[in-house]
């Protein structure tokens, strides 16, 4: 996910975060563990500004357009909860709860959470009565098999792969806009839809809260300009949309509220407004004013707005902070030299200076150095530290490595999200302590996961994060480090295009366990081995902070979705202080 820093202030920051970070100082502890004593966490677990008042606008400010609105593409946050929340509904969903409630799984489009037969390989979902889109014609379950398809379609490139890899029969099959349709998806009625699967998946309910498990009827297929313009199955349709400038949502006034238990829909409408500068936002929240009142922030709070939220109550009141459960990463890119050799991968594991990526992502507040590759909700609560390196790194083991690989000097080149040029010039400067010359480039944030996606621009290293979809390893390691996964475009999660026929046999063999808890003690295992061989560097785990306006209501970071807020039940205090 993108986010936003500025090692230039780092220094300040951290010294007006300590102030009241108990606890916080050593990155080591890490913030998760901080509970109240962290200032920046005070606001976790509850919903700001009391329940929402029906109507008004609600405005949202954002530094970027979305990376994709259609539903086979939607997989980054938080523009996934944005779709699913606002504009179409899927099979399952995730409850509108802040804190753990959040991690309840519940119907939406379904009558239940699915019936698995056939040892847990055929899962069938009935579809409640008298779902509609947008026109008022009815939502059907060939409908859902069709978005499923599309998901498969190599143009419509960067959305879930769980279709692909759980459904039989999807080998060499190129979607459904050339007329072909998978067998193992069936619909024996418009309310009635069975999922063939390669092998049993006890978790596919919550494969099912994924925007691939929404609906687009055929007549509406636009292929990849389908992105402009998805056709509602949610509380809110599209009114207009100037791609990069403004977004504007409208009440859909065929949804029914009597057959969605969790979307509240409380705003007439919502504006998001793009393009803007995140420092900009930050201010433009903190002052509260005008239609700013009535307005939240799409991403990250800015780590030097920190000294302008953190010592005043009445600001600070506004911020979310949760834990975004993901781990972010420097991702090498195994398929070419340097990073072919495991020798130089090793010795980027004790090269990068995490203190330092720390400092420049806003402190110990707001961050902790991550030691592993699945985040503490995959790992027991914690991460394991199977390497053992001071979180500032080691610089002569690092440099005695390369040596040994017969590559006392380096240049490589680094591509991140333009809010992550902070992070970029503190990895550039930790690696420049062992002889390694990194060339960073900045890419803007709403075609970043385009870039390196795509293998013929993939550069030599890449910073992102990978997130769980839903609490399981199942969700994480398969994605982020099984060979078989990687794409010419659209390659998602495997960014270091690590290929380990040892790695990938034994993520079979933990995919077939029938014991999740075994299974679950399996990925942990693997993930230290994976560690040894060094297709990726762990740098740092993150809250999500956000400021909402001072007339905003129901306001809370969803525990499932990296803490963004829960579109599906924000709102305003009082309406008729809105503006838009």
């Amino acid at each position: 996910m993108t986010k936003r820093t500025q090692l230039a202030l780092a220094t300040a920051l951290v010294a007006a975060l300590a102030l009241g970070a108990s606890g916080c100082s050593d990155p080591k502890k890490g913030s998760a563990g901080a509970g109240a004593s962290n200032p920046a966490a005070a606001n976790n677990g509850k919903a700001l500004g009391g329940t929402p008042v029906k109507g008004g606008t609600l405005t949202v400010l954002s530094n970027q357009d979305f990376a994709h609105l259609d539903p086979a593409r939607n997989w980054v946050m938080p523009a996934m909860d944005f779709g699913t929340r606002l504009l179409y509904r899927t099979l399952v969903t995730f409850k509108a709860e802040p804190g753990k409630g959040g991690s309840e799984l519940v119907p939406d489009l379904a009558t239940d959470l699915g019936t698995p037969s056939n040892g847990g390989k055929t899962w069938t979902f009935t579809l409640k009565e008298g779902v509609k889109y947008e026109d008022g014609s009815p939502i059907k379950a060939q409908d859902i098999k069709y978005n499923v398809e599309r998901s498969f379609a190599p143009d419509l490139t960067g959305g879930p792969d769980y279709a692909a890899q759980y459904l039989a029969g999807g080998e060499g099959y190129k979607g459904p806009l050339q007329g072909q349709h998978l067998d193992s998806v069936k619909t024996p009625d418009d309310r009635t839809i069975v999922f063939e699967l390669k092998r049993p998946v006890a978790e596919f309910s919550a494969t099912a809260t994924l925007p691939t498990f929404a609906p687009v009827p055929q007549s509406q297929e636009k292929g990849t300009q389908y992105d402009a313009r998805p056709f509602s199955s949610g509380p809110y349709k599209i009114e207009s949309y100037d791609r990069d400038k403004k977004l504007v949502l409208v009440r859909n006034e065929h949804w029914d509220p009597k057959t969605d238990t969790v979307r509240k829909a409380y705003p007439d409408k919502f504006v998001v407004v793009m393009g803007l500068k995140g420092g900009q936002i930050d201010d433009r929240i903190i002052a509260g004013e005008g239609a700013d009142a009535s307005a939240v922030q799409y991403m990250d709070m800015r780590p030097e707005s920190a000294p302008k939220v953190l010592p005043k109550p009445e600001v600070k009141a506004r911020l979310l902070a949760e834990s975004q459960g993901c781990t972010e990463m420097l991702y090498l890119n195994n398929s070419r030299a340097p990073f072919n050799d495991p020798k130089v991968r090793e010795a980027m594991q004790y090269a990068v200076d995490k203190e330092a990526v720390i400092t420049a992502g806003g402190g110990p507040a707001l961050n902790e150095v991550a030691t592993a590759y699945l985040p503490p909700a995959l790992s027991g609560g914690k991460q394991a530290d199977t390497l053992k390196i001071a979180p500032a790194g080691d610089a002569a083991k690092a440099k005695e490595l390369l040596k040994a690989a017969g590559k006392e000097s380096l240049k490589v080149s680094l591509a991140v999200s333009t809010g992550d040029k902070g992070k970029a010039e503190a990895i550039q400067q930790g690696l420049s302590r062992v002889g390694i010359e990194v060339v960073v480039d900045t890419i803007d944030p709403g075609a970043y996961y385009d870039v390196i996606g795509d293998l013929s621009t993939t550069p030599d290293m890449t910073f992102t994060g990978w997130c769980p979809d839903y609490p399981s390893g199942s969700t994480w390691i398969p994605f982020v480090f099984d060979g078989r996964t990687i794409k010419e475009k659209g390659n998602q999660g495997n960014n270091s295009q690590f290929r380990d026929e040892a790695t990938m046999k034994r993520i079979d063999e933990i995919n077939a366990m029938a014991d999740a808890k075994q299974a679950n003690q399996a990925w942990i295992d693997l993930d230290a081995e994976i560690m040894k061989k060094s297709p990726a560097v762990p740098v740092m785990l993150k809250r999500k902070p956000l400021l909402v306006g001072p007339n905003i209501a129901g306001a809370y970071g969803h525990p499932v979705w990296t803490g963004t807020i829960d579109y599906g039940t924000v709102g305003l205090k009082d309406p008729s202080k809105s503006q838009g």
